[in-house]
């Protein structure tokens, strides 16, 4: 009788344990990396560029590459910039391009730098681009440029406006 009743506890854990949800194997979603782009003009600067800037314009590409807990939250985060410039007068140093805070006619602070230096490029036709890859953001920004991209813009700085040259607020493109 003894046999016969720890046989049928082992039977019975057994079919329990094999019944049971296994929670080792995480889920997974890999969505697209948010991407924003912005449609750069001089008139969009604060106050609107009238010098010899003022025929320029550009797009920006801005990939946001983030790693979220399970409930969602940016943990860690990563841009990838990719800026084509036009219409500048030739040989013009670009001096920064940034993320900054504020709606479309304010002005903010830099919240993501490019890490653009000084005469790293120069635009000597007028014309040429901005690629930077994996610039390091902090979470809490790249989850609120996520929220809520129009309080945000990205901006291109010459030497003839140190202050900005180009300008536009971020779309969410996907």
């Amino acid at each position: 009788m003894y046999y016969r009743l720890s046989c049928l506890a082992l039977a019975a854990g057994l079919l329990v344990s094999g019944c049971s949800k296994s929670s080792t194997s995480p889920t997974t979603t890999t969505a697209a990396p948010p991407k924003f782009t912005a449609t750069l003009s001089p008139a969009n600067e604060v106050p609107a560029i009238t010098n010899a800037d003022a025929g320029a314009s550009g797009v920006a590409t801005i990939t946001l590459n983030v790693t979220k807990d399970a409930a969602g939250n940016v943990t860690a985060a990563t841009a990838d910039f990719a800026v084509t410039l036009t219409g500048f007068p030739a040989n013009t140093t670009l001096t920064g391009a940034h993320i900054h805070t504020g709606a479309a006619g304010a002005t903010g602070g830099i919240l993501v730098n490019t890490t653009l230096t000084n005469g790293e490029v120069v635009l000597a036709n007028g014309s040429g681009g901005i690629n930077k890859l994996s610039i390091t953001v902090d979470p809490a920004v790249a989850q609120a440029i996520i929220n809520g991209p129009s309080g945000y813009y990205f901006n291109v700085h010459t030497t003839l406006n140190s202050g900005g040259a180009a300008r536009a607020q971020l779309v969410r493109a996907n």
